[in-house]
């Protein structure tokens, strides 16, 4: 365990023995204490003080506890929940109650910590069951996904139990629902598979909106990877009419729909199953404002990433197991055509899981879900 965690719980266990004074200033100058803690340790005698001070206090602090929470680093987030779980298992012991109507009020800001809002949440659920499930009803668009995926579940609980009652239709629309709401790539995919034995199929690329339609062009050279760094011409411009001197001869763009319902835009089809090789990808994406999104891409190879002609990101590595989503890279969109440039090298290994070349995007929100951009 965590020294800083294991320091935590003792603390916790010492804390439960000692009386609950009501909230006070005390309390207010322990989270500031808290919320300054540093990382590695620093700061954390100042911070044990103020820990045991705050963990002596009675459950009306529980609000204010969770509004610290707020842009806290992840160990200022860590005594705060400790002193929480304290809090509370002292309160309920000595058969007190939380102040459940101050929490609800806290969960229904949008704006607070996703963390944070899911633990009232939990302390809703711990102290009045049937007052959080009807709270967990209503948070489908939630942008906690935490909440959110809770939110799906229940919808998911009442589907599976009419699709055992023969209640085919019933169950699909409940399922509809689920699924326009999942954000969770387990959650998507366990509802496509209910909704296809039920002889509705799904199409997981409209789901994730994936970027289908691209232009290709390689192979270009990745010997020793060296391709990674240096700079082929279409990092300095894109011209889909231009021809260039490649690894292996002549290369031209060439134009690639994927049909893959993961968005797997694979270069070993309009090039060649090589190895050692570079190749480039470009769409252009039409958006009807200025807005910030997340570009989220997945591959196994060595990648980067334009937009706009400006770098965002790259990853000099090679064959590690590739997720949806696997890199979130933040940008920003101007109003009219946006163009996305991306390169993905592949190494000299002949194993046969190393012969992938390709790679896998889609434009979101930061919850994930997927903007309706008009792509050429």
């Amino acid at each position: 365990m965590n020294p800083l965690l294991r320091l935590c719980w003792l603390l916790a266990l010492v804390a439960l023995c000692l009386p609950a004074p009501s909230f006070a200033a005390s309390a207010t100058k322990a989270l500031q204490t808290l919320r300054s803690v540093g990382l590695e340790g620093k700061d954390n005698a100042k911070a044990t003080a103020a820990w045991r001070d705050l963990a002596r206090a009675d459950a009306q602090v529980l609000p204010d506890i969770l509004e610290a929470m707020d842009d806290a680093s992840p160990v200022a987030l860590n005594w705060l929940r400790a002193a929480i779980d304290v809090i509370v298992a002292r309160e309920l012991a000595a058969g007190k109650s939380l102040p459940i109507a101050a929490l609800e009020k806290f969960l229904a800001r949008k704006s607070h910590h996703p963390r944070a809002r899911r633990l009232a949440y939990e302390l809703i659920a711990q102290a009045e069951p049937e007052r959080a499930k009807k709270l967990i009803a209503g948070m489908l668009d939630d942008p906690s996904t935490e909440l959110r995926r809770d939110a799906v579940e229940r919808v998911l609980v009442e589907a599976r139990q009419m699709a055992k009652s023969a209640k085919k239709d019933e169950s699909l629309t409940q399922y509809s629902t689920a699924l326009k709401a999942a954000r969770d790539i387990d959650q998507i995919e366990a509802i496509a598979k209910a909704m296809k034995e039920l002889g509705q199929p799904v199409k997981l690329q409209e789901v994730f909106g994936w970027l289908c339609d691209w232009k290709v062009i390689g192979p270009f050279d990745n010997t020793a990877g060296a391709g990674f760094e240096r700079v082929f011409p279409p990092e300095q411009q894109i011209d889909f009419q231009a021809e260039y001197d490649g690894k292996t001869g002549k290369v031209r763009w060439q134009p690639l729909t994927t049909t893959n319902e993961y968005g797997l835009v694979d270069f070993n089809k309009p090039i060649a199953a090589l190895k050692g090789v570079t190749g480039y990808a470009c769409t252009t994406v039409t958006s009807s404002k200025e807005r910030t999104v997340e570009l989220r891409l997945g591959s196994k190879n060595g990648w980067k990433v334009w937009l706009n002609g400006k770098f965002l990101f790259g990853r000099d590595e090679y064959h590690r197991a590739a997720e949806i989503d696997q890199y979130r890279l933040k940008a920003d969109l101007k109003r009219g055509a946006n163009v996305i440039l991306v390169k993905v090298c592949q190494n000299e290994q002949n194993e046969e899981w190393t012969k992938e070349w390709e790679f896998q995007l889609r434009i979101t929100d930061d919850v994930g879900t997927p903007i309706d951009l008009a792509q050429r």
